[in-house]
């Protein structure tokens, strides 16, 4: 028999389905995701969700009824608890047992938790990562509270500017020497520094968290590493995320720090794909794992279209990513990875600039802060192979656009 089924309901997930029924009307599909939820966007989680400015109908990636109208049955609340490649059939957390033909692992990624020793189990402590997570995340949202934000990552970035615009008392740690360090140049650490500092931002670099102290159950403070103690009724931890690889080793397929996918996203048995978070695939001779929507788009549109007609054009990696904080967006081109050299190019304003990432002259990434046309010129210039010399990125006075 045939029949394909979706473990996981986000967005490569959604994105999969819409492509492979776009080319087979008739091939059953079903789609398994252990929340409640049907399909939705996680980005706007920790910023417009958050803060108020989308309510839960505007995060669907599609509406309900579009799932039946397109023959797709989902089935929210029912985890995949193992898959048989022998006999061609997934176990469900209901007990029962679905048949496969193919399948298409879109999994994602979780949180990165801190260990009980550190949250002594306290109330008031929270992750954002799924509806429910931002749901009562939202619902401690208000003016004068006092927040400690744990991880200076994007995701700690973001939630502390919406804390901080919901007029909250913010306290951002981050244990390494800067914010950002990990993803981005000293300059755009710097420029984002400033940017939280001026809007009230309290940012504490190169000092961790030992752990939380509380009364009765509940959060009061944060110690840190340094025995200096932070006073506070709620906390928000982002220290990062984990593919979701478990069912795909537990059953046998290729998994290095993500699930291994060829070229249109199959894994090492082509009757299973795998597309997004959960997912690894080669970009610039090195095994990537893009954590990015975008990313999971693109390789879910291929894996689609690939297990509707049974070829498809190879995944391209192009990647790009976004964050907003405050009035400024961020959007990013390429990967910094093995940068040798930053030049910045002032924007029109002190809230607009952007870095640009060089290997020897070799343009491999941009950061771009509230300046959009300089970040689609070097966004499309990354993906036809082209570079600008440093000169001319340096020289806001030099056209970018010439060089289309």
């Amino acid at each position: 028999m045939t029949n394909v089924i979706v473990i996981g309901a986000g967005q490569a997930a959604a994105t999969f389905c819409a492509k492979f029924r776009a080319l087979d009307h008739r091939t059953p599909l079903t789609i398994y995701g252990d929340e409640p939820e049907i399909p939705y966007q996680r980005p706007p989680l920790s910023k417009k969700y958050a803060i108020g400015d989308m309510v839960k109908s505007q995060l669907y990636l599609r509406p309900e009824t579009w799932y039946g109208d397109q023959n797709i049955k989902l089935r929210t609340s029912v985890k995949v608890t193992a898959i048989d490649r022998a006999k061609r059939v997934v176990h469900l957390s209901d007990g029962t047992t679905a048949p496969w033909s193919k399948l298409m692992i879109a999994t994602g990624s979780r949180v990165r938790e801190l260990p009980r020793s550190i949250t002594n189990n306290l109330s008031g402590l929270h992750y954002i990562r799924t509806l429910e997570d931002a749901n009562q995340f939202g619902d401690v949202l208000e003016p004068k509270r006092r927040i400690v934000i744990v991880g200076g990552g994007y995701i700690g970035l973001e939630a502390a500017a919406v804390c901080a615009q919901k007029g909250m008392k913010v306290t951002l740690v981050e244990a390494g020497a800067r914010i950002l360090q990990r993803v981005a140049c000293r300059e755009t650490s710097a420029w984002f520094k400033r940017l939280h500092s001026e809007e009230g931002v309290d940012i504490k670099e190169g000092v961790g968290l030992s752990h939380f102290e509380g009364r009765g159950g509940k959060l009061t403070r944060a110690v840190l590493t340094d025995k200096s103690v932070i006073d506070a009724d709620v906390a928000v931890v982002g220290i990062g995320i984990l593919p979701n690889t478990e069912l795909a080793e537990a059953c046998g397929l290729a998994v290095e720090n993500g699930i291994i996918v060829n070229g249109v996203c199959q894994t090492n048995d082509p009757a299973i794909y795998a597309a997004g978070d959960c997912a690894v695939t080669d970009y610039k001779g090195i095994s990537t794992r893009l954590e990015s929507v975008p990313n999971a788009i693109d390789q879910a549109t291929v894996a689609g279209i690939h297990a509707a007609v049974g070829a498809a054009s190879d995944y391209v990696a192009k990647p790009w990513f976004w964050s907003d904080q405050f009035d400024v967006k961020l959007q990013i081109a390429g990967l910094n990875r093995g940068y040798t050299s930053v030049v910045t190019r002032a924007g029109k304003t002190s809230r607009s600039m952007a870095h640009f990432y060089y290997q020897g002259e070799t343009l491999l990434a941009i950061d771009a802060m509230n300046a959009p046309s300089v970040y689609m010129i070097g966004k499309r210039l990354l993906e036809v192979g082209k570079t600008i010399l440093p000169e001319h990125a340096a020289d806001i006075e030099f056209n970018l656009k010439s060089l289309m």
